[in-house]
């Protein structure tokens, strides 16, 4: 209720957020927030952001617009203007194919990523060298921002698993920034609670659900990445992802394909029915959503009361 209220008193400011940078603070932090609604969770009098491809970097040094947002990356986006201005000259764009091993478990982060496109995850590493994944990352979040308080030692694996388009910067220059900012300190706080409640969710998730409802939320949080309805998965990616053998993929899929929920082809999936696929998904989804939610509304109002108090950048 208490979204729902503050959306209807800046509905027409939100309205001008999309299609401009030069809105204020509380305004493109609540337009933020809101793209990570639920669908459904918003009147239908509230003008909701949609979804859109991320813009091609242009340059080591740009800026980059889209959406009303001040950056793509949806974290970085966040900050206040004067603080996004600190990071961004030491901000360098690369683009990371599938497959690419960003960050070792144990190994020292030297760069802390900021997805502009794509997807990551972040697969927990076992003795005898199995790996599973406990979260994903995508362009509303970021990798190693740890490093900025401190913690430069990774105890994840990090893999590209969506070919991404990223910011990255040094994490010694990161920690110096950080380290006189209380906004992005507060920025590398929230990225850490966010992690922690994934992780909280899928060990839940993995513990309880069938590898059915497992398999469609793995869809959909892949698909809602990729901002479209299709994925590049293999049987062999799916399997290791959820910690199953290959053959109760093959199973699933075809069960799900078989539904007419999705279409499933030579390591590419389509999703045909997603109210189908939801319905065939463990309600972990939802409650990934509904807590990033919750977390990213608390995080926003200590940045906006900071920033209304002049309190240290």
């Amino acid at each position: 209720m208490f979204l729902r209220s503050l959306a209807f008193g800046h509905s027409e400011s939100i309205s001008r957020c999309r299609y401009n940078t030069d809105c204020d603070p509380t305004t493109r932090n609540l337009v933020h927030v809101m793209r990570s609604l639920p669908r459904g969770a918003c009147s239908r009098n509230v003008d909701v952001i949609p979804s859109r491809k991320s813009a091609r970097p242009i340059g080591q040094d740009a800026v980059m617009f889209q959406s009303g947002f001040a950056h793509p990356n949806e974290l970085l986006s966040s900050l206040p203007t004067d603080q996004l201005a600190l990071l961004m000259p030491y901000m360098t764009p690369e683009s990371i194919s599938r497959g690419t091993v960003l960050i070792e478990a144990g190994d020292e982060v030297d760069f802390v990523y900021f997805p502009h496109s794509g997807m990551v995850s972040l697969l927990e590493v076992l003795a005898d060298g199995r790996a599973i994944e406990t979260e994903t990352v995508g362009r509303e979040g970021a990798l190693g921002v740890m490093a900025g308080l401190g913690s430069p030692i990774s105890l994840v694996r990090v893999v590209v698993q969506m070919r991404i388009e990223t910011g990255k910067i040094p994490a010694r220059r990161f920690r110096q920034l950080a380290g006189n900012s209380e906004a992005i300190q507060a920025l590398c706080i929230h990225q850490n609670d966010v992690l922690l409640s994934k992780a909280r969710v899928t060990a839940a998730c993995n513990a309880v659900h069938e590898v059915e409802a497992r398999f469609c939320r793995w869809i959909l949080q892949t698909v809602d990445h990729a901002r479209g309805d299709v994925a590049e998965l293999t049987h062999e990616f799916l399997a290791e992802m959820l910690g199953v053998r290959r053959t109760s993929v093959t199973e699933v899929a075809g069960k799900v394909q078989r539904s007419g929920a999705i279409v499933y082809s030579r390591g590419t999936i389509k999703i045909r029915d997603r109210q189908a696929l939801e319905a065939m998904s463990c309600d972990c989804y939802t409650r990934q959503k509904e807590h990033g939610l919750i977390l990213a509304r608390s995080y926003i109002a200590r940045q906006t009361a900071r920033a209304a108090t002049g309190a240290r950048p």
